[in-house]
């Protein structure tokens, strides 16, 4: 028979193993495989997103038309040929602001872009357009915003709204126009009825961060944003606002980071969603450390547990995340290291217990470019990204996928 303190060093021994074992990174099976995108060399802006029939990757290229924005599909033999939405020479165009395409569960395509209203002002206006042909035919573009500033209006994340119509959100600049260099950037949220009738044009934060994306998801609650929000001491932490029952909660910081940084990170932060259970990841950079985190929500994203860290040594952001069946979050970053970025992967829990990383594409031959993307559709993971040879040159869009283990 033990003695009582050998049973109390045999508990903490025991109680002390299954810490270390949370906190050990744990094996998952995930096999990464490449699939042929028919993307031009010098291609760019990689989106992803997801429909009833399945991942949809769309892209910039340039030509003689200026900028073309272009999506495929994703089908049993791969990606569907290429087809194109619109074009432009006076497209605005950056590494972290790029078009998108959605399908709706109608079947419509929405797609959107920044036509560039001036140079001076680095202004742009954001364009819509729809196609209810799978994108033989487009509807003459036309704008969310009613302003008429030569302002910002950009970083648009569309979503499907929980009635199937269009919902949108974009960083909205009409309040620079008196102030150019400490004027506030807005948040705003539109939405369009079945009939493409503008039901809403709003605003949700009445300053919020110049140049970081946004992200939103869809609850059982109903949609939740989240977003890089600034303060008047210049404290740039990711806060999220959710729409209940018609209404949009103030702001809220997912976490209290304390970033203080005097000009914008370009670097957003991205949501995923399962019924109540919500999951944010995010890149801060106090005292200039770079880090990626994840943090969880059980309650439609009310409020959030402790932080969970991504990256290994340091980390440049650019995080994407989606959640799994069983509650537990894959998400990818960017990892620097060794003077080298790759773009990467983990399976992260509530608890804390993480994967060991999986590296998607960087740790060899070519340089990671612009934002990578992650998507789910149904028990596959989806994968794109910007990838320039090392020697240097264009790059290309690369795009990959992987089977989520049963």
């Amino acid at each position: 028979m033990l003695g009582p303190m050998r049973s109390t060093l045999l508990a903490l021994i025991v109680v002390t193993g299954i810490v270390a074992a949370a906190q050990t990174p744990q094996p998952w099976a995930l096999k990464v495989q490449p699939l042929q995108l028919a993307a031009e060399r010098g291609s760019n802006g990689p989106q992803l997103t997801v429909s009833k029939k399945g991942a949809l990757v769309s892209w910039l290229e340039s030509g003689d038309e200026g900028a073309t924005l272009k999506f495929a599909e994703r089908a049993a033999s791969g990606w569907t040929p290429a087809v194109k939405v619109a074009s432009g020479e006076d497209w605005f165009v950056t590494d972290a602001d790029t078009p998108s395409v959605l399908r709706l569960s109608n079947g419509t395509l929405v797609a959107d872009w920044m036509q560039a209203s001036s140079e001076e002002f680095e202004a742009s206006n954001l364009r819509l357009t729809y196609s209810k042909d799978d994108g033989k035919t487009w509807a003459k573009s036309f704008l969310p915003h009613h302003d008429g500033t030569i302002t910002q209006h950009a970083f648009a994340t569309l979503f499907e709204r929980p009635d199937g119509a269009l919902g949108l959100v974009w960083l909205d600049g009409r309040l620079t126009v008196k102030d150019r260099e400490k004027g506030p950037m807005t948040i705003r949220y539109g939405a369009y009825d079945a009939q493409w009738k503008q039901t809403s044009d709003r605003a949700l934060d009445a300053k919020v961060c110049d140049c970081c994306t946004t992200s939103v998801a869809i609850t059982t609650d109903g949609p939740i944003v989240v977003y890089r929000d600034r303060t008047d001491n210049e404290v740039r932490d990711i806060y999220v606002t959710r729409n209940e029952k018609g209404v949009w909660t103030p702001g809220k910081a997912v976490h209290s980071d304390g970033w203080h940084i005097e000009a914008c990170p370009i670097n957003g932060p991205a949501v995923s969603a399962r019924g109540r259970d919500v999951v944010v990841a995010w890149f801060s950079a106090p005292n200039d450390q770079g880090r990626a985190y994840v943090a969880f929500s059980s309650d439609a994203g009310r409020t959030f547990g402790n932080p969970v860290r991504l990256d290994d040594a340091a980390s440049l952001g650019k995080v994407d995340i989606e959640m799994l069946d069983d509650g537990s979050a894959v998400a990818t970053w960017v990892e620097f290291a060794n003077q080298r970025s790759s773009f990467r992967l983990r399976r992260v829990e509530r608890s804390g217990t993480k994967s060991a990383p999986i590296t998607i594409a960087g740790a060899t031959g070519g340089r990671i470019g612009g934002v990578p993307r992650l998507a789910r559709a149904g028990d596959e993971l989806v994968f794109a990204w910007v990838e320039t040879p090392e020697s240097g040159g264009v790059g290309t869009v690369k795009t990959a996928v992987a089977a989520l283990p049963h």
